[in-house]
């Protein structure tokens, strides 16, 4: 982990810091509450934790609607609590990543407060507020991401303002000199306070179009689809000017040793990959969501991963994301046996992996009343099913009230079976899906599985095979994603050693042919 490009080896770990652990006894997780666990974190075998939003904010959207970037929200510490969480996680050899919010800010803001304040303020200019359109209403058409039009109108200011996502988060305009050099300099606080990087929150949204085109209509939207999917976001975002800024942004990080840069991206992987940059003078690691996109199917994941291989830029770094704060869980989504499968799909690919909290225990959605509801999408959108709550509920870690996240009532409800799904459970269980992270990240620690090439083997049916060497070492990873046994017939000369099954109960040399059970992953060396 002391290689500058040590982000190539890592495996990351997301925590959404509201939900990890409490410390203090308010129903709400905390740093202090992260230092708690840093154990396990090494224990699991992880190398580096990303923590969402832990600055001052008025929680419209929890943490990602800003008022300063320089400080800590006292709901989860101060300062020296973040001290001190980084200096024991530095202690333990993990890194730690912090979200970036650079696209917008909260309306508590000084600086929004001050821009509201007259057309002459002097940072005016460091948002983006615009007349009404001829004959009055909003500038243009363009959608907020969270329901309903993305212009407010200021009745002080007598102008619209633009906001991508809540009213309570007007977008920074970072066409001014002024706020690019202000947000390089929050980049600098944070990296000289120690931290090893950071995920940059919808760095594809940071530039629009100068001229404030109407975007165009959707032809796959359905009557029930959220809002934003009414229009296709051809000027709001991913407009070509970006790249200079990510390329700025770049340059500071880089005034530092050994740090990274990975920036939050939902495009085709056409697009995805521009955000390497010229050069590889973009970010380090453009997210790759795929996985959480794509539909369960042996050939359609063969396809996403070849074709993701292949749009690489020459000296690339690959990566894969299973899950985050913002989509459901993989559980959920896939069942609780394939969940197993995803496990080894995602450790034993080339690239690294991004691991989200939970995932390992093999944490479902979990349900959330329509009067327990937090998230403010789901509040503007209701009955869609846009809420975001479900997979961001408590790490479940004892069978305790309150399931040793916290003594009191958690903000968010815990799993019906969290006395059965929890990590002091699993842990014992040498069979558990927690049991069998610990095992695919120690495998992982492998050069082969870290360093090696990935090549395509078979994709048929339920069945999907590919291969990973390095210097002259093989392995085959053979994956049923079907509930039906599966023969499947190796090359000559394959690698012929089941060294781990997702049903931890195999080790065995195969030849010629052998039988992957339903819902079975296997690692051949």
């Amino acid at each position: 982990m002391n290689d500058p490009n040590w982000w190539q080896q890592a495996i990351f770990y997301q925590i959404y810091p509201r939900s990890f652990q409490d410390s203090n006894g308010d129903g709400v997780g905390d740093l202090d509450g992260i230092r708690r666990r840093l154990d396990y974190l090494c224990w699991l075998g992880i190398d580096a934790i990303w923590i969402s939003p832990i600055f001052p904010s008025p929680m419209a959207d929890f943490g990602y609607d800003i008022s300063d970037y320089c400080n800590i929200h006292p709901l989860f510490g101060d300062l020296s609590a973040f001290d001190a969480l980084l200096a024991e996680a530095h202690q333990r050899g993990l890194k730690l990543i912090l979200d970036f919010v650079p696209n917008h800010t909260s309306s508590e803001h000084p600086w929004f407060r001050e821009s509201r304040s007259s057309r002459d303020s002097p940072k005016r200019d460091w948002y983006i507020w615009r007349d009404s359109a001829p004959g009055a209403g909003p500038p243009n058409n363009w959608v907020s991401n969270f329901g309903g039009s993305a212009w407010e109108w200021d009745e002080e200011a007598g102008q619209y303002y633009y906001h991508a996502f809540l009213k309570e988060q007007p977008d920074l305009n970072w066409r001014n000199p002024k706020v690019r050099a202000a947000m390089y300099d929050v980049l600098r606080f944070w990296l000289k306070r120690g931290v090893d990087g950071f995920r940059v929150d919808v760095i594809w949204h940071l530039m629009k179009d100068e001229q404030f085109r109407d975007n165009p209509a959707n032809p796959g939207y359905q009557p029930g689809d959220p809002a934003i999917r009414r229009l296709l976001q051809l000027y709001s975002t991913d407009q070509p000017e970006v790249h200079q800024l990510i390329a700025e942004m770049r340059a500071v990080v880089d005034e530092f040793p050994s740090r990274v840069l990975i920036g939050e991206i939902y495009l085709p992987i056409e697009r995805l990959v521009t955000y390497y940059g010229d050069d590889l003078r973009g970010t380090h690691l453009p997210f790759n969501f795929q996985l959480i996109e794509a539909a369960w199917q042996a050939r359609n994941l063969a396809r996403i991963i070849s074709e993701y291989e292949a749009a690489l830029p020459r000296g690339g770094w690959p990566n894969w994301v299973l899950g985050n704060h913002d989509k459901p869980r993989i559980a959920s989504r896939v069942g609780r046996e394939q969940a197993r499968v995803a496990a080894m799909l995602l450790l034993t690919l080339r690239g690294t992996p991004t691991m989200y909290y939970g995932d390992e225990i093999g944490l479902e959605d979990v349900p959330i009343a329509p009067d327990e509801a937090q998230d403010p999408w789901e509040k503007n959108e209701p009955g869609l099913g846009v809420g975001r709550d479900p997979q961001r509920t408590p790490m479940q870690w004892d069978a305790s009230p309150g399931a040793g996240f916290s003594t009191a009532k958690p903000w968010l409800p815990l799993s019906s079976d969290f006395g059965l799904r929890n990590v002091a459970v699993l842990a014992e269980d040498p069979q558990s899906i927690l049991s069998l992270y610990r095992r695919l990240i120690a495998l992982r620690a492998r050069p082969l599985f870290r360093l090696g090439s990935y090549s395509p083997m078979d994709a048929e049916g339920d069945l999907l095979i590919y291969g990973r060497e390095h210097e002259g070492e093989r392995a085959i990873i053979a994956l049923n994603l079907g509930s039906n046994p599966i023969h499947v017939h190796l090359p000559m000369e394959a690698p012929n050693h089941i060294a781990l099954s997702t049903h931890l109960d195999r080790d065995e040399k195969v030849s010629g042919t052998f039988l992957l059970r339903a819902n079975e992953g296997v690692v051949l060396l």
